[in-house]
């Protein structure tokens, strides 16, 4: 039976041109549209779709209140369409922390140069995204843009085996004693991460390096939004930037992120990277950097995400002595990435989401 698809935007022409492309697709099926948000509520629970592609600026009601209500009545996995601008960045997010499971970018050439390909890209997406768990939305909160205080803890930011592919409790972690933390992620990503950085102190001991699939456009956002909720430092990596405890590097969209070390000091290089390298960042590049440069002496972690992306880079990571952690299928939004990992016997432990920032701050 093909996936049902709600097609939501106020444009009919987008409408129009999202329908065309679904339904062309014979594993997908369009059950239905609508022009704003309020219609795509009375929709989905009249329709009962599989997915909902949803925009995010509407009239009546915009897609991120919409998104917030239809998670809460029918949890079905959405998509949204987003500019790729800093207020597009701003407002994804936003649609994302609401529950939606992934974004797409609204103009097709920002998907691929390649026609045929952007319409495939989209119809494997809605396909991946059909197979996924929704996640309870966030609880509301004003958006970074729009917050002007925000309370920190008195401390400062500045301050300072065999494979186990089943569920091990986050109190019953072994120790691991490193030097870095390394993490990658894709869908769902930018939520499990939120969950896993909140959880640490303004005095975690070690730098943090974070490789999360997203645009250019995005990353400056995602990591100013990630700084003002979490305790630790987050900041978006440019080249040379210092490894520093108790701080993390969101590797920039667009660009690799390649870990050095000289003596005791670590360091970041961010550049272009090879041209026929999928995934801007990758997780296996900059996993394997890691290897290199801290041989046995730092944990990987593997989040929700598509695909395989990490799985050689913590190979790489596992045959130096360093321990790799990867999420549960049952709290992942998309369990490729993670499944890859422990199905390929490279997990040491095997955690729930809201486990793992916990014992990373008991542990390491």
């Amino acid at each position: 039976m093909p996936i049902k698809v709600l097609v939501v935007d106020d444009s009919g022409f987008f409408r129009r041109r999202i329908v065309e492309i679904i339904d062309a697709d014979p594993m997908l099926t369009v059950v239905g549209t609508a022009s704003d948000g309020r219609e795509a509520i009375q929709k989905t629970g009249e329709l009962k779709p599989d997915v909902i592609t949803m925009d995010i600026e509407m009239p009546v009601m915009d897609g991120i209140t919409a998104t917030r209500r239809i998670m809460a009545l029918h949890r079905t996995p959405i998509i949204m369409f987003s500019s790729l601008t800093h207020d597009g960045a701003q407002a994804t997010l936003d649609a994302l922390e609401a529950g939606a499971l992934d974004f797409l970018p609204k103009k097709f050439e920002d998907i691929s140069s390649d026609r045929d390909e952007a319409k495939r890209l989209l119809c494997n997406k809605v396909k991946t995204v059909a197979r996924s768990r929704p996640m309870a939305p966030q609880r509301t909160r004003p958006s970074p843009s729009t917050t002007s205080t925000v309370t920190r803890p008195a401390t400062t930011k500045s301050a300072a085996a065999t494979p186990a592919p089943q569920t091990t409790r986050g109190s019953a972690v072994s120790r691991v004693n490193i030097d870095l933390l390394a993490i990658g992620t894709s869908t769902g990503g930018p939520v499990a991460l939120q969950k896993v950085l909140t959880a640490l102190p303004a005095s975690y001991p070690h730098p943090i390096i974070l490789v999360q699939h997203m645009p250019a456009s995005f990353t400056p956002a995602f990591a100013q939004r990630l700084d003002q909720l979490c305790q630790i430092s987050v900041k978006e990596a440019r080249d040379g930037d210092a490894l520093e405890p108790g701080t993390a590097l969101l590797a920039p969209g667009g660009m690799q992120m390649l870990v050095e070390k000289r003596g005791s000091l670590g360091k970041v290089r961010v550049e272009k990277g090879p041209e026929s390298q999928h995934y801007r960042p990758c997780v296996d590049l900059s996993f394997e950097s890691v290897a290199k440069a801290y041989p046995g002496r730092a944990l990987a972690v593997i989040l929700t995400g598509m695909g395989a992306d990490g799985r050689e880079g913590c190979r790489a990571m596992k045959n130096t002595g360093c321990k790799i952690w990867s999420q549960d299928e049952a709290s992942c939004v998309v369990y490729g990435m993670p499944a890859a990992v422990a199905e390929a016997g490279l997990s040491d432990q095997v955690l729930g989401l809201t486990e793992i920032g916990p014992a990373i701050s008991r542990n390491t």
